[in-house]
Protein backbone atom coordinates (compact mmCIF):
# COMPACT_ATOMS: atom_id res chain seq x y z
CA UNK A 1 0.00 0.00 0.00
CA UNK A 2 2.98 2.75 0.80
CA UNK A 3 5.07 2.50 -2.40
CA UNK A 4 5.24 5.99 -2.91
CA UNK A 5 7.98 7.41 -0.56
CA UNK A 6 11.34 8.15 -0.70
CA UNK A 7 14.41 7.83 1.64
CA UNK A 8 16.00 11.23 2.73
CA UNK A 9 18.81 11.77 4.70
CA UNK A 10 20.58 15.00 5.57
CA UNK A 11 24.57 14.28 6.91
CA UNK A 12 26.25 16.18 9.40
CA UNK A 13 30.01 16.23 8.89
CA UNK A 14 30.94 17.31 12.24
CA UNK A 15 28.84 15.13 13.88
CA UNK A 16 29.67 12.05 12.16
CA UNK A 17 26.10 11.06 11.66
CA UNK A 18 23.39 10.63 8.83
CA UNK A 19 19.80 11.59 9.72
CA UNK A 20 17.58 9.61 7.42
CA UNK A 21 13.64 9.77 7.27
CA UNK A 22 11.19 8.55 4.73
CA UNK A 23 8.96 10.82 2.78
CA UNK A 24 5.31 9.31 2.26
CA UNK A 25 4.26 10.63 -1.45
CA UNK A 26 0.93 12.08 -1.80
CA UNK A 27 0.42 11.39 2.24
CA UNK A 28 0.26 13.72 5.04
CA UNK A 29 2.76 12.79 8.04
CA UNK A 30 1.30 10.64 10.46
CA UNK A 31 2.87 12.55 13.07
CA UNK A 32 2.57 16.11 12.03
CA UNK A 33 -0.81 18.05 12.71
CA UNK A 34 0.69 20.83 10.52
CA UNK A 35 -0.59 23.22 12.94
CA UNK A 36 2.66 25.20 12.64
CA UNK A 37 2.45 25.35 16.46
CA UNK A 38 6.66 24.67 16.04
CA UNK A 39 7.68 27.25 13.76
CA UNK A 40 5.56 30.04 15.77
CA UNK A 41 7.96 32.58 17.47
CA UNK A 42 11.12 30.06 16.34
CA UNK A 43 14.56 30.60 18.12
CA UNK A 44 16.09 27.52 16.69
CA UNK A 45 19.98 27.78 16.67
CA UNK A 46 21.92 26.70 13.28
CA UNK A 47 24.71 25.25 12.75
CA UNK A 48 27.59 25.74 9.99
CA UNK A 49 26.31 22.63 8.30
CA UNK A 50 22.64 23.88 8.66
CA UNK A 51 23.74 27.25 6.88
CA UNK A 52 25.63 25.67 4.41
CA UNK A 53 22.60 23.64 3.36
CA UNK A 54 20.32 26.53 3.52
CA UNK A 55 23.00 28.39 1.74
CA UNK A 56 23.30 25.42 -1.11
CA UNK A 57 19.53 25.75 -2.07
CA UNK A 58 19.54 29.06 -2.62
CA UNK A 59 18.77 31.13 0.33
CA UNK A 60 21.39 34.11 1.35
CA UNK A 61 22.15 33.79 5.07
CA UNK A 62 20.84 37.43 5.89
CA UNK A 63 17.21 36.48 4.35
CA UNK A 64 16.77 33.68 7.01
CA UNK A 65 18.76 33.92 9.86
CA UNK A 66 19.57 36.71 12.27
CA UNK A 67 22.77 36.79 15.25
CA UNK A 68 21.66 36.74 18.47
CA UNK A 69 24.36 36.49 21.33
CA UNK A 70 26.38 35.35 19.13
CA UNK A 71 24.17 32.20 17.76
CA UNK A 72 22.73 32.08 14.62
CA UNK A 73 19.40 31.38 14.49
CA UNK A 74 16.91 31.49 12.08
CA UNK A 75 14.81 34.43 11.60
CA UNK A 76 11.34 34.94 12.16
CA UNK A 77 8.50 37.11 10.30
CA UNK A 78 5.39 37.67 10.67
CA UNK A 79 5.59 35.57 14.39
CA UNK A 80 6.75 32.39 12.33
CA UNK A 81 10.14 30.98 10.97
CA UNK A 82 11.50 32.67 7.80
CA UNK A 83 10.99 29.51 5.92
CA UNK A 84 7.19 28.55 6.93
CA UNK A 85 4.49 29.34 4.55
CA UNK A 86 1.42 30.69 5.76
CA UNK A 87 -0.65 29.36 2.89
CA UNK A 88 0.67 25.43 3.00
CA UNK A 89 1.06 25.50 6.71
CA UNK A 90 4.54 23.53 5.81
CA UNK A 91 7.22 24.35 5.32
CA UNK A 92 8.79 25.54 2.17
CA UNK A 93 12.46 23.49 2.66
CA UNK A 94 11.35 20.62 4.72
CA UNK A 95 13.89 18.38 2.45
CA UNK A 96 16.49 20.12 3.46
CA UNK A 97 15.08 22.04 7.07
CA UNK A 98 17.52 22.24 9.66
CA UNK A 99 19.02 19.37 11.86
CA UNK A 100 17.21 21.14 14.83
CA UNK A 101 13.92 21.02 12.97
CA UNK A 102 14.23 17.44 12.12
CA UNK A 103 14.75 16.73 15.81
CA UNK A 104 11.90 18.21 16.78
CA UNK A 105 9.81 18.10 18.60
CA UNK A 106 12.50 16.67 20.95
CA UNK A 107 13.62 20.45 22.63
CA UNK A 108 16.75 21.25 25.09
CA UNK A 109 15.25 22.55 28.97
CA UNK A 110 18.18 24.35 30.67
CA UNK A 111 16.96 22.52 34.09
CA UNK A 112 15.40 19.40 32.31
CA UNK A 113 17.43 18.53 29.23
CA UNK A 114 16.13 16.78 26.48
CA UNK A 115 12.66 16.47 26.35
CA UNK A 116 9.60 16.41 24.19
CA UNK A 117 7.80 19.74 23.48
CA UNK A 118 4.66 20.42 25.55
CA UNK A 119 3.40 22.86 22.74
CA UNK A 120 3.59 20.10 19.76
CA UNK A 121 -0.02 18.65 19.69
CA UNK A 122 1.80 15.39 18.60
CA UNK A 123 4.49 14.85 20.91
CA UNK A 124 2.93 12.06 22.54
CA UNK A 125 3.41 10.18 19.35
CA UNK A 126 7.36 10.17 20.28
CA UNK A 127 8.58 7.16 22.05
CA UNK A 128 10.52 7.10 24.68
CA UNK A 129 13.39 5.43 22.48
CA UNK A 130 13.46 8.19 20.27
CA UNK A 131 13.30 10.59 22.55
CA UNK A 132 16.41 9.23 24.19
CA UNK A 133 17.62 9.00 20.62
CA UNK A 134 17.23 12.35 19.49
CA UNK A 135 17.99 13.44 22.79
CA UNK A 136 21.56 12.26 22.19
CA UNK A 137 21.92 13.80 18.80
CA UNK A 138 20.36 17.05 20.21
CA UNK A 139 22.94 17.10 22.64
CA UNK A 140 25.75 16.67 20.42
CA UNK A 141 24.28 19.42 17.80
CA UNK A 142 24.26 22.08 20.66
CA UNK A 143 27.57 21.32 21.78
CA UNK A 144 28.62 21.69 18.31
CA UNK A 145 27.10 24.85 17.92
CA UNK A 146 28.43 25.99 21.78
CA UNK A 147 32.01 25.28 19.75
CA UNK A 148 31.31 27.04 16.54
CA UNK A 149 30.22 30.01 18.91
CA UNK A 150 33.42 29.94 21.03
CA UNK A 151 35.56 29.97 17.60
CA UNK A 152 36.89 33.65 16.81
CA UNK A 153 35.74 34.15 13.37
CA UNK A 154 33.84 37.53 11.78
CA UNK A 155 29.91 37.60 11.78
CA UNK A 156 28.51 36.29 8.35
CA UNK A 157 26.07 39.26 8.68
CA UNK A 158 28.73 41.81 9.10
Amino acid sequence: MFQNYYRHCIRDQDLNAVFCYDVWVGLLSVRCSNCGKCCEETMMELSSEDIKRLEETGYRLEEFAVIDDGVTRLRNVDGHCYFYSHADKRCRIYRKRPLGCYLYPVVYLADEGAVVDELCPMGQTISEQELRTKGKTLNKLLKKIDNERARPFSSPLG
